[in-house]
């Protein structure tokens, strides 16, 4: 479906992929509503874009539902969710604590999915919509020392793919968006910085693109760099292999 129309609902959009992802959608003539945790963030981001501001942590108990409503309040309907906000943590499962393994599974995987059920009716209704969500890399191979983040993207990637079939002619579109390593304070927030030379860091105006793509094209699995396919494709095919240069290579 086109862009330029339509009201787009855009999570975790006050920095890294979601900021980026709401300048180009508003860029391409798209009505944004922009969610997030940082007030003065998000005006930022009105003042970039002209959107509408809604403020929301998507971890906390209600906001799921209570964002879709003042996201259909505010613009009359949704016809493009991107379900981006997520959060990290990195280190040994053992040192992890309850809380914030049930906060990733919350904001990473329970709120996309709470989201998409909220609004899908209506778009459903209008036989016209898209839903993109934001996953990663480490949600197809699996990464060391990020076992419930990794988890939790595994489950988006699932979601997506089976909603996809699910929807078929409907009208209404499902992509899924696998970035690599991007360069946001994601790294920072997840507690540790990332330090590895390869693979690099990417522009968020990158990954941005592509969920402009897989709107308008309804691309069911796009990953960011496209290369990034190899290594989740190798990990399906011959995981053996996969696992011994994991093992091998890090």
């Amino acid at each position: 479906m086109e862009v330029r129309g339509a009201v787009c609902l855009v999570t975790g959009a006050t920095s890294g992929i979601g900021r980026a992802t709401a300048i180009r959608l508003a860029a391409a003539g798209a009505t944004l509503i922009a969610a997030g945790r940082d007030p003065a963030a998000l005006e930022a981001v009105v003042q970039r874009t002209g959107a509408i501001a809604l403020r929301s942590d998507l971890a906390e108990t209600g906001a799921v539902e209570a964002l879709a409503d003042d996201a259909v309040k505010s613009a009359g309907r949704v016809d493009v969710l991107v379900n981006n906000a997520g959060e990290g943590w990195a280190g040994p499962l053992a040192e992890m604590d309850q809380e914030d393994a049930e906060r990733l599974v919350r904001l990473n995987l329970l709120a996309p999915i709470g989201l998409t059920r909220a609004l899908l009716p209506a778009m459903l209704e209008r036989g016209r919509g898209h839903v993109v969500n934001v996953a990663s890399i480490a949600g197809h191979v699996g990464v060391r020392d990020e076992s419930v983040y990794a988890s939790t993207k595994s489950g988006l990637i699932a979601f997506s793919e089976s909603l996809r079939y699910e929807l078929a002619g409907s009208g209404v579109g499902v992509s899924v968006v696998s970035p690599g390593v991007v360069r946001t304070a994601f790294f920072d927030r997840r507690g540790r910085p990332y330090d590895r030379r390869f693979p690099r860091l990417i522009p968020a105006e990158d990954v941005a693109e592509a969920i402009a793509g897989a709107i308008r094209h309804d691309r069911a699995a796009v990953f960011v760099p496209r290369w990034m396919g190899f290594p989740a494709r190798l990990r399906g095919a011959a995981p053996g292999v996969y696992r011994f240069l994991a093992k091998r290579f890090g």
